[in-house]
């Protein structure tokens, strides 16, 4: 008789994950369940938002003092040599292993929720930190609010995935953690939750912010418990304001703050652009060279501000600091303008460069030193002019100071009450939220009319993601005036110039003929026309493909052209479908898109 011998693991004491999640659905409804979550996305991801808060704090100042501890050469060695160490190690993560650690984390975020069911990773959660803390911490001129959303709503898919099967459940956890991440990040509760309505949902739910809410509460209450109470920014204004010469002021800086916000965007995607186009190959070294240009444009405005008496070093790293000295009217106008430039210049270059880090203080610190520069030339005028009811010095900068964070961040991230409680909330001012209502308000929509698509969906739009699933392009907006580089198809099956008919029938495989039509590429793998299934279907197996395209006009569009205009060229010429090919070169194929597609967009849109 054979004997069978049963090996029983031997028990660790503890109760494994799937026994907890089992222990959990057994014991608790659905709505219980949901709600247990939220308290968890709120408990970890407050406690990662301070981790990863510390971890830049503490490495960037380490480094900072070590070379100002060296003096000298070395002190200029260190602070050129830190950014381009923090982007070679980011760019060789990223084109090894980490390839969704670039950029702020927020576009990637929306299209894990909109396209891949809410699913993000864990190990992409833990680059996003170590990746992040690196780049920043050693000196590059990016944030940490973008990258602490990526990672909260890394570790709110981790947490929905244990707790619940149901995709949806899944998919409903990610806002939660969005909204904890930005709670923790900016210790701003309010505007954590109009965030994530105005970037990620782009409606208000009733449903979806029971949860929100309660994650906030509990995100912010970690990051206060264990960084303090006070808002991020010590801002000293004072209370009184008096609201109506306020008003002429807020109108200007919204003018000018959504001039410079779509100068800045369009700087960030054009730069972005041509480093893909060009640097393909090399993309793991294109971070360090963006490490490198902050370094120099660092050392540059610390060397020229403290010709002024004003050294900064906030072209390096997070840069709050120097906001605060701003709102104290402590930097004359001449450090202002540096650090205005050289941030602006350095802010590009690391992002567009793919670094990892985010776009959220940066654009608050452009905004604040804007309006600072406003706020000193307002206060000569009112020396020359003698205006009545206006303030002291120090608190026309500073508020000039704060009315121009505000602007800049509603022209650039392109959510205007987000842009209106997140200033109040970082400075515990209120006393300016008219003029800051009507500069964000005014802000906003300059930005808007020169650039319809936000700037993070400009970013996946580059990356080749089609928007079609985002609720921003379901209805919200006039779907005809959109590009049609937001609902075609960035994945095509192409056909081979030179040779025939049936051997490029045969090269699709098991995918057989499945769609409408096929453009053609030659061996060179430009684009020369494109054929449909019905005249390969017509034509003779033993025939070239060439011959089926001989006196084709092929018609084309362009990324940037709008739907509506497509869709005319197309009924005009009576085309089923037309090639979106490269604003530069006509023979480049980036993609496809049919009289299907609109129809189904248009749909949408009626919903």
């Amino acid at each position: 008789m054979a004997i069978v011998e049963t090996v029983v693991p031997r028990s660790t004491g503890m109760p494994s994950k799937g026994v907890i999640a089992e222990w959990i659905k057994s014991r608790l409804d659905d709505s219980q369940r949901f709600l247990l979550l939220c308290i968890l996305i709120g408990l970890s991801c407050g406690i990662a938002a301070v981790l990863f808060h510390w971890s830049i704090h503490y490495l960037f100042h380490s480094v900072w003092d070590w070379a100002t501890a060296l003096g000298g050469w070395k002190f200029y060695g260190v602070m050129l040599g830190a950014p381009t160490l923090g982007g070679l190690l980011v760019g060789i993560s990223v084109k090894t292993f980490a390839p969704d650690s670039a950029g702020s984390g927020i576009p990637q975020t929306k299209a894990a929720y909109y396209n891949h069911g809410g699913y993000i990773s864990s190990a992409t959660g833990f680059w996003r930190f170590v990746l992040g803390s690196l780049y920043c911490g050693l000196g590059n001129s990016l944030g940490r609010e973008g990258p602490t959303v990526h990672l909260s709503s890394a570790i709110s898919s981790r947490l929905g995935r244990w707790i619940f099967k149901d995709p949806n459940r899944i998919q409903s956890a990610l806002p939660v953690g969005m909204a904890a991440g930005i709670a923790a990040a900016f210790n701003a509760p309010l505007s954590a939750i109009t965030f994530v309505f105005e970037e990620l949902l782009d409606n208000f739910s009733m449903k979806a912010l029971g949860g929100i809410v309660v994650a906030v509460v509990i995100a912010a209450a970690v990051s206060r418990s264990l960084l303090g109470e006070d808002p991020i920014l010590a801002s000293h204004l004072n209370k009184e304001f008096i609201t109506s010469p306020w008003m002429f002021v807020g109108i200007p800086m919204g003018l000018m703050a959504g001039l410079l916000g779509h100068f800045f965007v369009s700087c960030v995607l054009t730069l972005r652009l041509k480093f893909k186009e060009k640097m393909a190959k090399m993309s793991w070294l294109t971070p360090a060279v963006g490490g490198l240009s902050c370094g120099l444009l660092g050392v540059l405005a610390y060397q020229v501000s403290g010709n002024f008496g004003d050294p900064q070093n906030s072209v390096f790293s997070i840069g709050y600091e120097s906001l605060e000295l701003a709102f104290e009217d402590s930097l004359v106008w001449q450090v202002l303008a540096v650090l205005l430039i050289c941030k602006f210049i350095a802010v590009v270059v690391n992002y567009a460069t793919g670094g990892s880090g985010g776009l959220f203080s940066p654009t608050l610190f452009l905004g604040g030193m804007l309006g600072g520069l406003i706020g000193m030339l307002l206060v000569g005028l009112e020396g020359w002019m003698h205006f009545s009811n206006w303030p002291g010095t120090h608190q026309v900068v500073g508020g000039c100071v704060l009315l121009g964070m505000g602007a800049m961040f509603s022209a650039v991230v392109r959510c205007p009450f987000t842009s209106l409680i997140i200033i109040f909330e970082m400075t515990g001012n209120y006393s300016l939220i008219l003029p800051l209502m009507a500069g964000n308000m005014l802000a906003w929509s300059i930005a808007k009319k020169f650039r319809p698509i936000a700037l993070y969906d400009a970013l996946l739009l580059q990356d080749g993601v089609n928007l079609k699933k985002f609720s921003a392009f379901r209805g919200s907006q006039d779907y005809r005036n959109l590009p049609v580089a937001a609902i075609m198809s960035h994945e095509v099956l192409s056909m081979q110039s030179g040779v025939t008919v049936e051997e490029n029938i045969k090269s699709l495989g098991a995918r057989g003929m499945v769609y409408h039509a096929y453009p053609i590429m030659d061996a060179h793998g430009d684009l020369i026309g494109i054929v449909t299934r019905h005249e390969l279907e017509e034509s003779v197996s033993e025939a070239l493909l060439d011959n089926l395209i001989l006196d084709q006009i092929l018609l084309s569009v362009q990324p940037d052209t709008s739907i509506r205009d497509a869709a005319n060229r197309m009924i005009a010429n009576n085309y089923q479908q037309v090639t979106v090919v490269s604003a530069t070169n006509s023979q480049k194929l980036l993609g496809l898109i049919t009289l299907n597609d609109i129809a189904r967009q248009q749909n949408a849109s009626e919903l």
